[in-house]
Parts: structure tokens; sequence; C-alpha cells
């Protein structure tokens, strides 16, 4: 017979209140088995969290290494001129209203030197002006006086009314020629560096070399070419370089020593005057070229570019007349057999004009006299001529 202790229970005992005061009991013990499931359990916990963390570092990491190879994507116009918030605004005007507050005294002396500087500004170009019309109307001064008449008579005491009251009256040449030249000069001094000042400074080289001082003449032309009007203005610079060209022909009839240096020189101012980019210029520096080639015994070539010449304004259309009867003039002196004879004294010329009339000259000196800014040629045999001074295209004196 088995033992009692090893008989298994009946089900009915499992309910019995002492079984189940044993189970109630055995409830919150901890069993060998269960101790050692519930230690592998939290090592199995505790690996699976460190395979996580793991494996979120190498995520972060990656993530940050591509963060870092992106390119950085700048605010755009549109984001910068983005409205702040209202609140935002507000507080930055308080802001800067606090601001004004406590440093009222800098805003005001920054304010009052704003001012200033404005002020100063408009007063500077109403000074600039003011200086501007000054200096012109004492250019204009002079350059009346240069065309003034000379007459010994009591003025008012011929018909030449009109003319009288445009152009003052002196009685002799040097005296006209002192005036103006005191009033160019009086320009230059008073009103240094403006365009009046320079145009005065060319005017009075004209006037130096009609009174003979070709190097003063050299010295004034070389001033002009060298000045900021020159450079800006085609015109004023072709004068200038003319001006010292017709020095050195001076020079070279004075000084015979150096005769030939100085036609030299003139022929290199001839030239440059050529590359000038004035129709005007360039043909009469190939006339003064011409020139200064039959003064240095050089006839073939002097006849050559007359013909050139001569050919080319034949060609034009602008006003070249006077420049094309001195061409054929100088051409038939050189060469007779070059063009046809010239028609006799007292003929009729082109257009039934006696081009040797002395009427016919007086108006076209009176011609150049009021369009300086046509370059007149020399009369063939005659000294070189003398620009007469006036403004450039463009500029104003």
């Amino acid at each position: 017979m088995p033992d009692d202790d090893q008989t298994p229970p009946d089900d009915d005992d499992k309910f019995r209140p002492d079984a189940i005061a044993a189970r109630i009991d055995s409830i919150g013990e901890e069993t060998d088995a269960d101790r050692v499931a519930r230690e592998e359990e939290s090592k199995l916990l505790a690996r699976k969290r460190e395979q996580k963390k793991t494996a979120l570092e190498t995520a972060a990491s990656k993530r940050l290494a591509k963060i870092g190879e992106r390119q950085v994507k700048r605010p755009t116009a549109i984001a910068a001129l983005a409205v702040p918030e209202p609140g935002t605004l507000l507080d930055r005007l308080a802001g800067g209203q606090k601001w004004i507050r406590k440093n009222q005294v800098a805003v005001g002396v920054a304010s009052g030197l704003a001012v200033a500087a404005i002020a100063g500004g408009m007063g500077w170009a109403y000074w600039q002006d003011q200086v501007a019309a000054q200096a012109s109307f004492l250019f204009s001064q002079g350059i009346a006086d240069e065309h003034g008449h000379v007459s010994s008579k009591a003025e008012g005491s011929d018909d030449d009314t009109t003319s009288r009251d445009l152009y003052p009256t002196f009685a002799t040449a040097t005296e006209r020629h002192d005036a103006a030249l005191a009033k160019y000069r009086t320009v230059e001094s008073k009103f240094p560096g403006t365009g009046a000042a320079i145009l005065a400074r060319l005017a009075e080289a004209t006037l130096l070399l009609d009174a003979g001082d070709a190097k003063g003449a050299l010295r004034a032309y070389a001033d002009v070419e060298a000045s900021p009007l020159a450079k800006a203005d085609r015109a004023v610079r072709g004068r200038a370089v003319e001006g010292q060209g017709f020095a050195d022909e001076f020079l070279a009839r004075t000084d015979e020593e150096h005769r030939s240096q100085h036609l030299d020189d003139a022929l290199a101012r001839y030239k440059a005057m050529q590359a000038i980019e004035i129709d005007d210029f360039k043909n009469l520096g190939i006339y003064h070229e011409a020139r200064v080639r039959a003064a240095k015994g050089d006839k073939p070539k002097a006849i050559e570019l007359l013909k050139d010449l001569s050919a080319r304004l034949g060609e034009s259309s602008r006003g070249t007349s006077y420049l094309k009867f001195v061409v054929e003039d100088q051409l038939r002196d050189l060469d007779p057999s070059a063009l046809p004879p010239k028609p006799p004294k007292g003929a009729a010329g082109p257009g039934g004009l006696d081009m040797n009339d002395p009427r016919i000259q007086k108006l076209l000196r009176e011609y150049q006299d009021s369009h300086p800014e046509s370059p007149a040629p020399a009369r063939p045999g005659a000294p070189p001529p003398i620009p007469r001074p006036g403004p450039g295209p463009g500029s104003k004196p």
C-alpha cells in the first residue's frame, strides 16, 4: 500500500480552507526557478536597451554627418523682408524711442550735421555757379576788346553805330591788344581752373603770337593742351596743337640757326592735328603739313599732299570752300600744271565772285571772326594764320 503522503490530493481538497490559505501564503514567495527566470529576463531587457541606444546614436551620427555635408540654405530676400509679428515690431519701435530719448543730445548733433552738410552742398553749388558766371562775363569782355575797333575818330562820328555798340573802340591796335590781354589774364588769376580761365589762356596765346612772343605763346598753348578742358573737348585740343605749330613756324623764321628743328617741331604738331577726330582739323593739318614740307624743300611730297587734299575737299559737302580755294592756290604755286590756270584778277570766279577782290577778302575775314569754331588756313605765301579764340563744340566759356 502506498504512503498516505504520496497519495495525490483529491480535487475537492484544493478548495478546502486550509489549502486555499496555503496557496495564498505562497503567492509572495519567489522560488529559485522564478528568481533565475527574472534575472535572465532583466539581462535580456538590458541588452535590448543597449542595442537600441547604440542604434540611435549611430543614426544620429549619420544624420549629423549628412547635415555637415549639405549646403546651408541661406535666408531668401522674401524671408528677409518678411513682416515681423506685431508684438515684435511694436517692441522694437518702443525700444528705438527709448534709445532716442536716452541719446537725445547725440541724435540732435547728428541731425544738425546732416542738415549742415546738405545746406553746405547747396551753397557750394550756388557759389560755383556764381564764379562760373563772373568768369564767363569777364572773358566775354576780353573777346569784345580783342575784336574792338581801332579809330582816331570821336565816338559816334560814323554810321556804324550798331557795331560800335557791340565792340569798344580804341585809338591804336596796341591799346586794343593790351586791354584784351589784361582781361584774359584777370580771368586766369581770379578764376583758375575754370573753363573760362582755360579759354582765356588760349586767347592769351593768340595775342602773344600776334605780338611776336612765340616762346610765350608756346607755353600758353602747351598749358591749354594739358588742361582737362582740352582732354574733354577735341576742338580746344586742336586749337592748342595748331597754335603750337604756328609758334614753331614763327621761330623758324626768326631763329635761322635752328630753323630746321623748328620746322620739324611744327611738322610733328600738324601730324598730331590730323589725328584729332574732327574733319576740319584733319584737313587743315594736311594743308599745314604740305606748307611745311614745301618750306623744308620737299616739294614733291607737298604737291602730293595738296593733290590728295584737293580731291578730298572736292568730295566734301561741308563748309570747306575757303580751304579748297587756298589749297588750290598753293598747289598752283608749286605745280602750275596740276590745275587749270587761275582766272585773271577781276574775272568772276565760282558764283560770279572775284575771290581776290578786297571786299570779298574782308567778308571772309569777318566770317572767320564770327565763326571761330571753323579753322581758317593761311593764304599761300603768307605767315601762318592765328586761330581766333572761341569755345569748342559743346563747351561753354
